[in-house]
């Protein structure tokens, strides 16, 4: 309700009188003068005068109120102007919107405590309800003794901001703002601040003065949260005395800096922290976010680590090794001192790893690593460079003999016992020199360099050190090139099987064929399968070898006349990558060989594996039909255990016990005992490497069941085997002995 104007004073008319002549208007009447109106003009031209300056006055005074109500219309905020005793003078539209269940109470010399009263009675103020009356008398005191502003409550939800001023005369200005929004931010803030998982500090822009915390902070800081606002940021921070919002830092260039913090316990905590100006409680300040990135620190320097060094033994990798080696080559320049460069590798670390496990052999690695740095002194570098191979470097050497010394503490300190699970575990190793600077100038040439005087130390005499020679390098480039033109040969199916009999020792008849790979080489002829199949082994090849051995034995054998037999050695590494299976049955159904004419030849090393995979392969194997054979029985751990854990068809004894036998009681003693062993298990027994008269005729008298061997036959080629078959059949009698397959 807006506000009464004040109305113009009534004057009243004075009489006019019409001049003739004159038409319509009027003229002044011309009084008659006597001598007293004479003196008395005057005091009636002063009269006049005073009237026309009030009426004047007055008009001004209408176009002062009028403005002064425009003005006050026009503001957003609302405003009241209320008397001495609290009646009401003036409001705008604003203050009569804000309280518009009231409005209509508004009124001239009405009093804003009966307005409130009646407010109160319609449950205007929800504030109010169940102590009305000391509500009011709150609010009147407010009114009446204003020192500050505050907020009230409006029962449709809204808040509105309140601050009052007594003027000169004692009456009461008031003002009144809308701030629903803001509360309602500002409560949003309050749930996003309290409630966020992300440490959140407000603190004061210009001292750093903790001003507020939320639950997630004071917990990770480990501070109440009283304690907590009374710290300063720079409380917090280990090293830094800057402030994080020093300067002007874009979203990016903060995340990219790590803060140290101190937490209540001691404990630092990296962190990346976000920063933003706010104002809280009419104070300039920053609200930090604090994203804790201990432990992604901790990884990152865990990555940058293991990118550098081996992951089992801690030792720095092949990589930081080179970098190491540059840097005292660096050094070694400025003097006259040498430096050796050892690659030290383990003998017959994978027997261990096969028989005793990878856990083992894992332990077994990590005591390596520890014995070698416990020797050397704290400037000599030790690395691990793969599987079962150490690199050791040492400066300040005076002459290569120097290392020779040196390789003989590291043998003596590798060669003592070590103590694994309760288990004492035994290991050699053999070193390979190579000297810089006469043997390279550069890291990358001085590791190739002793890694060839390792591969010579290792095919010579195991257990010892070589140094550096120039015609190693001639050497390796040979073996280079053999593992290039082998991965072609396979590539190209030039490899190709060669076929061994096995002959029955009762009817001597040929019960099977052994394939034996053989590599015709464009330039060097046949190349002995000693010369390629260790690289094949080392490198991978052997993979793709057997798997092309595999399909051709099954496709030749499938086209012989009888139903022989034919066995394929099979490697320990296609078991273990897992797809043996597959490649059986692959090879059975395009060359379309009976499963059981086909005997796969395992070694003991596979087996003791206790793989659960591989048993699960050789049972589905055996499944099939087709028959398993334990090959060169006796050269590895051997152990009767594992003939329980599998049933093998047939054992092959190694050549190693065949040659000389009929001259040597042990080796007569050991096949004896095996026959014995494979008659109860009902398991073939197969004498490999049969070469003379007198050794078959041990093996006949010892009862073995099977031979195969020089005495009967070299490998032939398949073209030669039907022809072989054909003249066993042919033999009227069925008497054709073994002698006679000699070829």
């Amino acid at each position: 309700m807006r506000p009464v104007r004040p109305t113009k004073p009534k004057v009243k008319p004075r009489t006019q009188r019409r001049v003739p002549g004159a038409g319509s208007r009027p003229v002044r009447p011309v009084p008659k003068l006597g001598r007293h109106d004479l003196r008395e003009r005057p005091a009636a031209d002063d009269i006049a005068g005073t009237r026309a300056e009030a009426q004047a006055a007055i008009a001004e005074a209408k176009k002062a109120h009028d403005r002064l109500i425009e003005a006050i219309d026009i503001l957003p905020e609302g405003i009241v102007f209320l008397d001495a005793d609290g009646r009401y003078i003036l409001w705008n539209k604003k203050y009569a919107e804000i309280y518009n269940r009231s409005s209509d109470l508004f009124e001239s010399g009405a009093r804003l405590q009966d307005t409130i009263r009646i407010g109160v009675a319609r449950g205007d103020y929800p504030e109010a309800v169940g102590r009305e009356d000391e509500w009011i008398a709150e609010r009147l005191d407010k009114l009446f003794h204003p020192s500050g502003r505050h907020e009230q409550k409006l029962s449709d939800g809204r808040t509105i901001l309140i601050e009052e001023r007594l003027t000169g005369d004692g009456g009461i200005i008031g003002l009144r703002v809308d701030i629903t929004e803001l509360k309602q931010r500002e409560e949003s803030f309050r749930l996003l601040f309290d409630g966020n998982p992300v440490p959140m500090i407000v603190c004061a822009r210009d001292d750093g003065s903790v001003l507020g915390v939320n639950a997630a902070a004071a917990q990770h800081y480990g501070y109440s949260r009283a304690a907590f606002e009374r710290l300063s940021i720079r409380n917090l921070q280990a090293y830094e005395s800057e402030t994080p919002w020093a300067g002007e830092q874009s979203g990016e260039e903060q995340a990219a800096r790590t803060w140290k913090h101190v937490r209540a316990d001691g404990t630092l905590i990296d962190l990346a922290i976000y920063s933003r100006h706010l104002v809280h409680n009419d104070q300039p300040a920053v609200l930090l976010a604090l994203m804790d990135i201990t432990e992604r620190k901790r990884a990152e320097a865990r990555l940058a680590f293991l990118a550098q060094h081996d992951a089992l033994t801690g030792l720095p990798s092949r990589n930081l090794l080179r970098q190491q080696i540059d840097d005292k080559l660096i050094q070694m320049r400025r003097g006259s001192e040498k430096i050796a460069v050892l690659v030290l590798g383990l003998d017959n670390f994978k027997s261990i790893n096969d028989t005793l496990g990878h856990g083992v052999g894992d332990r077994l690695l990590r005591g390596v690593g520890k014995r070698l740095r416990s020797i050397l002194r704290q400037e000599d570098i030790v690395a691990r460079l793969n599987s079962d191979e150490f690199a050791v470097v040492q400066g300040g050497l005076a002459r290569p003999e120097d290392a020779a010394q040196l390789c003989r503490r590291l043998l003596q300190a590798i060669a003592d016992p070590y103590l694994i699970d309760g288990s004492s575990v035994t290991i050699g190793a053999t070193i390979g020199i190579a000297m810089a600077p006469n043997d390279g100038d550069d890291a990358e040439k001085l590791l190739k360099n002793a890694d060839m005087a390792l591969s010579r130390a290792k095919t010579e005499t195991r257990g010892t050190f070589s140094y550096f020679e120039t015609g190693m390098d001639a050497r390796a480039q040979s073996r280079r090139k053999i593992e290039i033109e082998l991965r072609d040969a396979i590539q190209r199916d030039l490899l190709q099987p060669h076929y061994q009999p096995l002959i029955d020792l009762v009817t001597g008849r040929i019960t099977g064929f052994e394939a034996l790979v053989r590599w015709p080489h464009p330039e060097r002829g046949m190349i002995p399968p000693s010369e390629f199949i260790p690289i094949a082994e080392e490198t991978g090849l052997i993979s793709g070898l057997g798997r092309s051995m595999l399909r051709q034995a099954c496709s030749d054998a499938a086209k012989w006349p009888d139903a022989v037999r034919v066995a394929v050695n099979m490697s320990p590494l296609q078991f273990r990558v897992g797809n043996v299976l597959s490649l059986v049955m692959d090879a059975l159904k395009q060359s379309g060989l009976p499963a059981s004419r086909l005997e796969l030849e395992i070694t003991e090393t596979l087996v003791l594996e206790k793989s659960g995979q591989v048993l699960a392969t050789l049972h589905a194997l055996r499944a099939l039909g087709v028959r398993i054979s334990m090959d060169d029985f006796g050269t590895g751990y051997s152990s009767l255990s594992y003939l329980r854990s599998f049933p093998f068809d047939k054992i092959k004894v190694d050549q190693s016990f065949i040659r000389d036998l009929a001259a040597n009681r042990e080796a007569q003693a050991i096949v004896r005992s095996i026959v014995s062993l494979g008659k109860g298990l009902g398991v073939t027994i197969t004498a490999e490497g049969v070469e003379t008269e007198a050794e078959l005729r041990c093996l006949r008298a010892e009862g073995c069941h099977e031979a195969q061997g020089y005495l009967f036959s070299r490998p032939r080629p398949n073209a030669e085997i039907v022809g072989l078959l054909q003249a066993q059949r042919d033999a009227a009698d069925g008497a054709l002995s073994g002698k006679a397959m000699v070829a």
